[in-house]
């Protein structure tokens, strides 16, 4: 890798560059190629939109150190000349430079990565984040602000500084939780998302379904199916590291037949059978508060179907 140059250098290539330019002489190969070097450094971090921001920050900043009245009082065309290329090859850094470090330290989010173990992340609020191996948070260099907003890939515990005017909200893979001082933990693995939360209450949202609101001990999860919400009862066994789960709602919005009956048979330990060709047919329905067999029933009703049950098989039929 060709060795670049060194600051204190940069200043005097940019006037020699600007010089060149003005009096239209010709740029050596060595010097595009030294030009193109910094341009891909300076800028292989920033995107269009950062740029220009940047470049308009440090020219907003430059206004009042350039007056007319400087350019004036210049007694000679020489030295007004030398005067205007240095003016010049010091916008022409700072833009660059300037551009860097203002995107760096102003706009660009802090980026959290825990690799192999937990990693601990303190959020200027007073929140602590501990992020499970292989999740990333991103936080905004806005943070906080009225809203509270963080992203997260992958799983993490949130111990939230309690605030009532400035909710704090986790835009995670298709989800997002809100809560206004709380513990809980965001769980991703592939389609399948959960909150679990362990204190306070907590806001879950997520598109085509409606928004679920949790107490202690209880569990938001899709199960793993698109427009799938649930809210699980996770109540502690006395003397035992246990707890007894219950599912307190169940919502579907157009879901498939097919994923409907794999999330009722799995969690109320049942069997259902359906006509095949009905297996692809849109479902909506919210099964709150039902026992096994009144959802079945519902369901039944909602295809038009009647309900035969043997032992612990549902069987719909027409």
């Amino acid at each position: 890798m060709k060795k670049l140059l060194p600051y204190k250098n940069i200043e005097a290539f940019v006037f020699r560059l600007w010089e060149r330019e003005v009096s239209e002489d010709s740029i050596s190969k060595k010097e595009n190629e030294l030009l193109k070097q910094w341009k891909n450094l300076a800028e292989k971090d920033l995107d269009i939109v950062h740029l220009k921001e940047s470049r308009e920050r440090v020219l907003s900043g430059l206004e009042n150190y350039f007056s007319q009245k400087d350019i004036v009082s210049i007694p000679s065309t020489k030295s007004f000349r030398t005067h205007l290329y240095k003016i010049a090859a010091v916008i022409i850094l700072l833009l660059t430079l300037g551009g860097v470090f203002t995107y760096s330290l102003f706009i660009k989010p802090d980026v959290y990565l825990a690799k192999s173990g937990n990693s601990i992340v303190r959020l200027e609020d007073g929140s602590v984040v501990t992020l499970l191996p292989g999740a990333v948070l991103t936080v905004e260099k806005s943070f906080p602000a009225s809203t509270r907003v963080v992203d997260l890939k992958g799983d993490a515990i949130f111990s939230v500084a309690k605030s009532k005017k400035h909710p704090f909200i986790v835009r995670a893979d298709g989800f997002s939780t809100k809560v206004l001082g709380t513990v809980f933990k965001i769980s991703q693995s592939g389609k399948k998302k959960a909150v679990d939360l362990y204190e306070g209450k907590v806001a879950v949202s997520t598109p085509g379904v409606p928004v679920s609101f949790l107490k202690p001990n209880q569990k938001w999860t899709n199960f793993g199916v698109a427009h799938t919400t649930a809210v699980i009862s996770l109540k502690p066994v006395k003397n035992s590291a246990g707890r007894i789960t219950s599912i307190l709602s169940l919502s579907f919005n157009d879901v498939p037949l097919k994923e409907v009956v794999t999330v009722l048979e799995s969690n109320y330990h049942t069997k259902v059978q359906y006509p095949k060709e009905a297996e692809d047919k849109k479902i909506t329905a919210d099964f709150t508060g039902g026992t096994v067999g009144e959802n079945i029933e519902s369901l039944a009703f909602i295809l038009g179907l009647e309900v035969q049950k043997k032992e612990n098989t549902y069987i719909l039929k027409k």
